[in-house]
């Protein structure tokens, strides 16, 4: 018989606080490491500016160092806390976890001064840190769990724009021609995803008076259409807020979130709560 592994005492206490947010500790720790996340992630980009770099170098090469070492505690915490340490490590979080500080510690692995350029590309790869920004965001998982429930919705919808950019360019290709800038079929859808979004680059333009009212008609279809998936998703939220409380409570076992408030067990894999 399989005994079931529980958190207990400190390792308790410092998982509660690293992976939920329901506690006073929990929610200090989750605001101090988004404005790491994004301090880090400004020190990056003006890294990259050569006219700023240049003169503050060496202060941002020791925020890199300083934030890579952070970031390093707190995988290694992470480790400590978990119950399944391969879940957690092959997970999607984990493996933005751990791209965000290795490249700080390859740079020494790879030699020879014609590699400064790879060097600096793997260090680029910092930037997933801002990936981890999805995790603190408590409404994250009402916003996908929305998403999910209007799956069904979405396809019907986006199939049928779909068809509706498909006709309406064809018909653009046949009205205005090769002479008028829809050379074939593909740029014309191309001009009619661009007409229908409203974003309108303006490089294609229909000439034709004919071309100029079915244009129209697409351009004010595209405001609808807008509206259309705001609208399924705000619905299916507006639903799950009235018939459903999620908290932050994460699953030591599967590291699944979701959980409604008052959950003892984890509705995926049957463990205790912690």
């Amino acid at each position: 018989m399989r005994t079931r592994k529980e958190l207990t005492g400190w390792k308790s206490q410092l998982y509660e606080i690293i992976f939920e947010a329901d506690t006073t500790a929990g929610r200090l720790f989750d605001i101090i490491l988004l404005l790491s996340i994004l301090t880090c992630v400004l020190v990056v980009m003006l890294e990259i500016v050569s006219t700023f770099s240049e003169r503050v170098h060496a202060w941002l090469y020791g925020l890199e160092w300083f934030f890579t070492i952070l970031f390093s505690l707190e995988y290694i915490a992470r480790l400590l806390v978990v119950l399944n340490r391969k879940k957690y490590i092959f997970s999607f979080f984990g493996i933005v976890d751990l791209i965000s500080i290795l490249p700080m510690y390859l740079v020494y692995f790879i030699p020879g001064s014609q590699s400064l350029l790879v060097i600096r590309s793997i260090r680029l790869l910092r930037i997933f840190r801002i990936l981890k920004l999805v995790s603190f965001v408590g409404e994250s998982q009402n916003l996908i769990m929305a998403l999910r429930a209007s799956r069904q919705k979405i396809i019907v919808f986006v199939t049928t724009v779909t068809t509706v950019v498909i006709i309406s360019g064809t018909l653009m290709f046949l009205v205005e021609g090769p002479e008028h800038g829809f050379s074939n079929i593909p740029i014309s859808l191309y001009w009619a995803i661009v007409t229908m979004t409203t974003v309108g680059y303006g490089d294609i333009s229909p000439q034709t008076p004919l071309g100029q009212a079915i244009a129209s008609l697409i351009m004010i279809m595209g405001y609808a259409i807008i509206a259309v998936p705001t609208g399924i998703v705000s619905a299916e939220m507006m639903h799950m807020k009235l018939t459903t409380k999620v908290s932050t409570q994460v699953c030591p076992h599967c590291l699944k979130e979701g959980h409604e408030a008052d959950a003892a067990y984890c509705k995926y894999c049957g463990e205790k709560l912690n």
